[in-house]
């Protein structure tokens, strides 16, 4: 019987532990596909995860890693066969199911997806969880009917994943991006990705007024909390904000002025359960629109061995961007 390495997190007497362990192939949970993985990512949920900061872990013992791309090495479904690469986000993987930080995953097939053409494993994990998100988003606001000729798009929680991969996005459809940082450092970094404004966290990330001068006429949040409320406060009549995060807080202290006042919308994304055709779009189209050279402007590699300590520093707001795990 085969063993493979992972990272594997156990329930403690106080919170969780997690470290680097070996697991036979007996140890997998159900599922109709076993993928040799190559490449992992770490995103803001897997810090958590690995830390236990927040009760994201549901299961234990469990393999973190929301995310993966991958070789198939064996099939019982009819979509995929052995040697086809595919990538996973999302679905409960690293939380109910063991996840991507190990060499080796075994998963639904209906939770695959091909290798995006124009992507390789490496690109398609510096993409992951975060940059699918804010793909998702920037459909959301483009079926809203929102276009750049509408005004300025705000993005908060700039320098982080999904601000990262939002800003390249609606810099190249042609948007007047306003980023949000609390890191006045990164401005460069931001400007590059194709920002034209940089906003300090602190203009939103503080209780506000219920409504406020208008600024924008859309936006992509990952924070929450008090920011997005200013967000909104702050957006044009018949603006749209899609949200995506909470890495301020899960609560959402506004009032219903902006929706009632100037018809602000607020457009919700999951990333986690998307459909299929919804899934499979939003690839197609980070594959096609996103900039390679700003993706690899934004992409830190590491080697598998420096994801936990990667975890704490993406909570921590040392990471900037995007990080890729080379698993093997």
């Amino acid at each position: 019987m085969s063993t493979f390495k992972a990272i594997r997190i156990d329930k403690a007497e106080k919170g969780t532990t997690a470290a680097y362990a070996d697991f036979s192939d007996a140890d997998l949970m159900d599922g109709d596909v076993t993928v040799r993985v190559t490449h992992s990512t770490v995103n803001y949920k897997d810090g958590l995860a690995i830390t236990g900061r927040s009760p994201v872990v549901r299961r234990f013992p469990m393999i973190p890693g929301i995310d993966f791309a991958g070789v198939v090495e064996t099939s019982g479904h009819v979509g995929f066969k052995p040697g086809d690469a595919v990538v996973l986000t999302g679905w409960g993987v690293g939380e109910t199911h063991l996840g991507g930080f190990a060499q080796r995953a075994r998963v639904k097939g209906d939770w695959l997806v091909p290798l995006p053409v124009g992507l390789t494993a490496a690109q398609a994990m510096a993409v992951g969880t975060a940059g699918f998100t804010a793909g998702l988003a920037v459909m959301a606001l483009e079926r809203h009917g929102m276009k750049p000729t509408d005004g300025p798009v705000i993005v908060t929680g700039a320098a982080g994943g999904v601000g990262s991969v939002a800003v390249a996005l609606l810099a190249q459809a042609g948007w007047r991006v306003i980023a949000s940082t609390g890191r006045p450092e990164e401005a460069d970094y931001l400007k590059g990705l194709g920002a034209a404004e940089i906003v300090p966290r602190k203009e939103l990330s503080d209780p506000g007024r219920p409504l406020g001068k208008e600024r924008w006429a859309a936006g992509v949040d990952s924070v929450g909390s008090h920011t997005l409320a200013n967000v909104l406060a702050q957006s044009k009549y018949h603006a749209a904000i899609a949200a995506c995060g909470l890495a301020q807080g899960m609560d959402l202290p506004a009032s219903v002025a902006p929706f009632i006042l100037r018809g602000v919308a607020l457009l919700g994304i999951d990333s986690v359960m998307c459909p299929m055709p919804r899934r499979l779009e939003a690839w197609a189209k980070i594959a096609r629109d996103l900039d390679k050279a700003k993706l690899a402007a934004m992409t830190t590699t590491i080697s598998f061995d420096r994801v936990i300590d990667a975890a704490t520093d993406i909570l921590d707001g040392k990471i900037r961007g995007r990080v890729v795990v080379e698993i093997e």
